[in-house]
């Protein structure tokens, strides 16, 4: 299997009881999120927050409403096609705070396009990543959470704090 698509994992399931029909739908939700990222697919990535969504990106911008994050996305998604560079997402951990809302854990692996393979590797064993870090960012791994609500039946993205990775045990851990 390449690294542009995620193998099926079972997350971590915590919080107040939760239908395993809704575990399946966020996991599938997620691999939709990835689908739409890896192939620039805007409006399918737009798709998946609601109208009043937060959104912090991995450097720290806030994006606030869907018309703020539609601007930003359609700037930056369309030239992310022609990258050498893209991600796989894994859910980790869903909590479910209330049957309808859930923060969701998600592991983001940088690939290459062309090989399929991963490219944050190259910290596993690292006692000190930080020059690897500095002279390979595009290597660097997110960690997402989004906070989803269910509303009439469908999961979206209410907030999503998408942050990279730079802790120096969790790179070279793997």
């Amino acid at each position: 299997m390449s690294a542009t698509t995620s193998a099926a994992s079972t997350p971590t399931v915590i919080g107040v009881p939760a239908p395993q029909e809704d575990v399946d739908a966020i996991v599938a939700f997620v691999a939709g999120v990835q689908h739409a990222q890896q192939n620039t697919l805007t409006d399918a990535f737009l798709g998946v927050f609601r109208e009043d969504a937060i959104w912090t990106t991995a450097h720290g911008k806030r994006l606030t409403g869907l018309p703020e994050i539609s601007a930003f996305t359609r700037k930056v998604l369309p030239p992310q096609a022609d990258s050498p560079v893209t991600a796989t997402y894994t859910v980790d951990l869903i909590l479910f705070i209330r049957p309808d809302v859930a923060a969701v854990k998600i592991r983001q692996r940088p690939v290459s396009r062309a090989e399929g393979a991963y490219l944050d590797e190259i910290f596993h064993g690292q006692v000190d990543p930080a020059e690897l870090m500095a002279a390979h960012p595009e290597a660097v791994p997110g960690t997402p959470t989004y906070v989803l609500a269910k509303d009439d039946g469908v999961w979206r993205i209410a907030a999503a704090q998408n942050t990279q990775v730079f802790d120096v045990e969790t790179l070279s851990a793997g």
